[in-house]
């Protein structure tokens, strides 16, 4: 790899691992002022957390070669020790442990907008620890690594002539959907909030919710075209890496102008949906369009051409704008509307590839191959995440408690657990 593209791929890791602050804006700004220290916590807990786990073990279970094409061996090189030590590949491979890491940081906290202003620190934090361990690290590995049984399901299904295999650039499946199943289990676990009623609590911090919004499309890019600087030529003949963005036939500027495409069209998508459900176009569900756009162009963002980009976008953001709803009419308290916007945003993602893949979707040029693996994807990380994240939740509820006291709820979670308040008005003596 040559030092541009190295460059580029650490600025892309930085750039993703900024985007979990940025889930702390968006969510903290959502909840109320009692609670936004809390709602932040969460995010900035799992940066310290799964970033160390990754490290430690993480990276190793995900090659998915231990057990084939499921798990790795955590203790195959605990700490990455024998990898620091090849000062020949050390640099790029590092880098790419990094890159990947900031992956797994940020799907775990995505998880934690469906309990706001109700979860305890501590016990989310070992849910965090269990459910990266247990899911996060195989689902990535699954998805991702070349023995994956997802990577690898088109040819096991169809053959190797059939030319179709799953579609997930960046975490449709491994982060959204996986998120999303996750975020629906722990509302079902935790219960409803005191007074769960359509309009319980309205946004405390608008600037804070659009900041932490503009932070995440910021870094998306990172996110989505991070990984071309790892480009691997198409043709298959050399498997060699190339000069990342500058490389022939890099798919690094479509997915560039997907990912801003497909957002700004799910801007428009959600705030014309608002218009006419509501009566009034909002700030905040702008910020929720353009996040239910990045979502959805996640696993889609290097195998659609841009005209199809932009519809994908404007189908996500009106969908995800009609599908928050879904938890007034359910009964499920998914608090900042994860379920709503990543499991659903990450399913229409997903799926959407299987219609329109460029030369595989079932609209241009392929059969029903890609919708078939794109659906059977979709499916077994959305079932295997939600039994795994409602096990350890409810687990960590019938023995040390996940949820706070209702007295404690509403006296707010910010104060009650961590002793803190995000905004000190009154007059310091």
């Amino acid at each position: 790899m040559d030092n541009g593209s190295l460059a580029w791929y650490i600025a892309a890791t930085a750039l993703v691992l900024f985007m979990t602050p940025g889930v702390a804006f968006f969510y903290g700004g959502l909840v109320k002022a009692k609670s936004v220290v809390s709602m932040m916590m969460m995010s900035f807990g799992a940066m310290g957390l799964i970033a160390v786990l990754w490290i430690l073990y993480g990276y190793n279970m995900q090659t998915a070669d231990w057990w084939p094409g499921v798990l790795g061996n955590p203790f195959s090189d605990f700490g990455l020790t024998t990898m620091a030590s090849d000062p020949a590949s050390s640099a790029v491979n590092l880098t790419a442990v990094a890159y990947g890491a900031t992956f797994a940081i940020i799907t775990i906290a995505l998880i934690s907008g469906a309990i706001a202003d109700r979860a305890k620190f501590g016990s989310w934090m070992i849910f965090a620890f269990l459910f990266a361990t247990i899911d996060y690290f195989a689902v990535a590995g699954w998805v991702w690594n070349t023995n994956g049984w997802i990577f690898n399901l088109g040819t096991t299904l169809f053959g190797a002539d059939a030319g179709v295999e799953v579609i997930d650039y960046a975490g449709g499946t491994a982060v959204h959907i996986n998120a999303g199943a996750a975020a629906l289990a722990l509302a079902l676990v935790l219960g409803k909030r005191v007074g769960f009623k359509k309009g319980i609590t309205k946004p405390h911090n608008v600037p804070l919710v659009l900041l932490g919004a503009a932070i995440l499309w910021f870094g998306w890019f990172g996110f989505n075209a991070g990984a071309a600087a790892f480009f691997v030529s198409p043709d298959g003949t050399t498997g060699d890496v190339l000069a990342g963005i500058g490389a022939v036939g890099s798919p690094a500027g479509l997915i560039v102008i997907n990912t801003l495409g497909a957002t700004a069209a799910a801007v428009l998508g959600w705030v014309i949906v608002e218009k006419l459900k509501d009566g009034k176009a909002t700030s905040v569900g702008a910020a929720s369009g353009a996040v239910a756009g990045l979502v959805a162009i996640t696993p889609s963002c290097a195998n659609l051409a841009p005209g199809w980009a932009l519809l994908l976008g404007i189908i996500a953001g009106g969908v995800c704008a009609l599908a928050v709803e879904l938890k007034w009419k359910l009964g499920f308290d998914d608090s900042l509307d994860v379920v709503g916007v990543h499991l659903v945003g990450g399913l229409i993602g997903t799926l959407y590839l299987g219609f329109f893949a460029t030369g595989t979707g079932l609209f241009l040029g392929g059969g029903w191959h890609q919708l078939v693996l794109q659906l059977i994807a979709a499916v077994t990380v959305l079932v295997f995440s939600f039994v795994v994240a409602f096990i350890i939740g409810f687990a960590i509820e019938k023995t040390i408690g996940f949820r706070i006291k209702n007295e404690d709820e509403i006296a707010g979670v910010d104060t009650t657990v961590h002793g803190e308040e995000g905004y000190s008005l009154a007059e310091q003596v």
